[in-house]
């Protein structure tokens, strides 16, 4: 259900728009006599220049538009125009999300985003067919069985790409410093999507990945924590929590994880224009791993949730965060359901983590940064899409936007390109160099590391909190 403030500026706009469009054609020359300035703040110039646009799309266009798909389309638009996020969802977009946030989903399990025309992906689901088929954070989708993307459009494109489970579909992808497109066909499945992955890396250390927040994810992580303890023993000596490529999700999903991790202190707040889009969000504890050391694996694929749930382990001094700096998602939607069954999604607050830096456009700056050694793979590093360039993003004051990273790591050239940042269920430090380095680090081992562009060997010290 949706509420108005039926004051009198509101009053006078819906009298306004009623006559804008209820009077049809003959709507121009009326409201022509009226006092065309921003009356008791309705635009009535604007709503005149609609309601003109209106009457000659239905008069000459081409070919016959109906009433809804013009208004549906100016409420789109409307919407679209305030930044990237914010959107009109028809009452089939409605359900389809919700059907996305509860985890289970048919189609390639890939997870995207409109970029200038085409579709760009944000991350592939772990052990879907986009995630076998090598589809990785980054790569442009141009065409989908030979359909151009701009000719289909984005809502009309991830149609396509759903389906019948055992179907074939090949995407033509435009990957970083690739001349040609490259073809790459995979089958439909139905998406049974596991947030929460653990695993042991090595004797008394444990590995978690989460893939996605989902409403479920803060209880999945739970047990995983005390499954882990539970094959070391009763007690870990160290964690990789690893969030690379995880898109966010469910805010309160991320809140309830980081919450795990901390006795105390506060893990995310909010800033807004009303009083219900200022939040704070405390942890209570209790920390399960009681203090044991905490590695925290970013890249520019982790978002939204991911990086607050990052920046309060950060922030509080309860883990250490290790990778590249993160997408920088940190504007609130909020979700309202309309009469018609559709629902608006709108952005009403930024996001700030506890030492007061804003993730929005800057995203979370790690303590250790991975830096490619090769130029080929610094070069894939650079074109990883970030919030801050997305066309109409917010931007908000930092204090926060000159902080760099106390260490540096150089990932040998030799790695296979995104391998070691796959994301994978069961990970070997073999195979994943930030993995590997991470292991290292909570076994209080030296490794490589420039400090202040001095490279040398050093142990790196992990965060002191709580109970050791």
């Amino acid at each position: 259900m949706i509420t108005f403030p039926f004051g009198m500026a509101s009053r006078n706009f819906l009298a306004a728009a009623c006559a804008a469009f209820c009077l049809g054609p003959g709507s121009i020359s009326a409201m022509a006599a009226t006092d065309a300035t921003h009356r008791d703040g309705v635009p009535l110039r604007e709503i005149q220049t609609l309601s003109q646009i209106f009457s000659l799309i239905r008069a000459d266009y081409v070919d016959h538009a109906s009433n809804h798909k013009l208004m549906e389309g100016a409420i789109a638009g409307m919407v679209h125009s305030l930044d990237p996020h914010s959107a009109y969802l028809t009452p089939r977009e409605w359900q389809e999300m919700q059907v996305v946030t509860d985890g289970s989903f048919g189609g390639l399990g890939i997870r995207v985003m409109p970029y200038h025309g085409l579709l760009r992906v944000i991350a592939p689901i772990d052990g879907t067919p986009a995630a076998k088929a090598g589809i990785r954070h980054g790569d442009l989708i141009v065409r989908i069985n030979g359909k151009s993307i701009q000719e289909l459009g984005p809502e009309k494109a991830v149609d396509r790409m759903r389906g019948k489970p055992g179907t074939a579909i090949t995407l033509t992808l435009l990957r970083p410093h690739r001349s040609t497109p490259v073809d790459v066909t995979l089958k439909r499945a139905v998406i049974h999507e596991k947030s929460v992955h653990a695993a042991m890396l090595a004797p008394h250390y444990g590995y978690i990945r989460i893939s996605q927040f989902q409403e479920n994810t803060g209880n999945s992580v739970r047990h995983a924590i005390l499954g882990l303890k539970q094959q070391s023993g009763g007690r870990l000596s160290g964690l990789v929590l690893d969030l690379r490529n995880n898109p966010g999700g469910v805010l309160r999903a991320g809140v309830k994880t980081a919450s795990l991790f901390l006795d105390h202190g506060l893990i995310v707040y909010t800033k807004g224009r009303t009083a219900e889009s200022r939040m704070r969000f405390t942890a209570h504890g209790p920390d399960l791993l009681r203090g044991t050391p905490v590695i925290v694996l970013i890249n520019g694929g982790s978002a939204s949730a991911a990086e607050i749930v990052t920046g309060a382990l950060k922030d509080n001094g309860r883990a250490l965060v290790m990778g590249s700096r993160s997408f920088g998602k940190g504007s609130v939607q909020t979700i309202i359901p309309l009469q018609n069954g559709g629902a608006l999604k709108l952005t009403t607050a930024l996001y700030y983590t506890p030492a007061g830096c804003s993730i929005q456009g800057e995203g979370i700056v790690p303590n250790i940064e991975i830096r490619a050694a090769g130029p080929r793979d610094q070069d894939l590093e650079n074109n990883r899409l970030h919030e801050s360039e997305l066309q109409g993003v917010l931007t908000a004051p930092d204090q926060c936007q000159d902080m760099k990273p106390e260490y540096v790591l150089l990932e040998p050239a030799s790695m296979k390109p995104g391998k070691a940042r796959a994301g994978l269920s069961h990970p070997g430090p073999a195979e994943d160099f930030a993995l590997r380095k991470a292991l290292a680090i909570l076994k209080h081992q030296q490794i490589q590391a420039s400090i202040n562009g001095k490279t040398e060997a050093i142990a790196i010290p992990l965060p002191q909190n709580g109970e050791q």
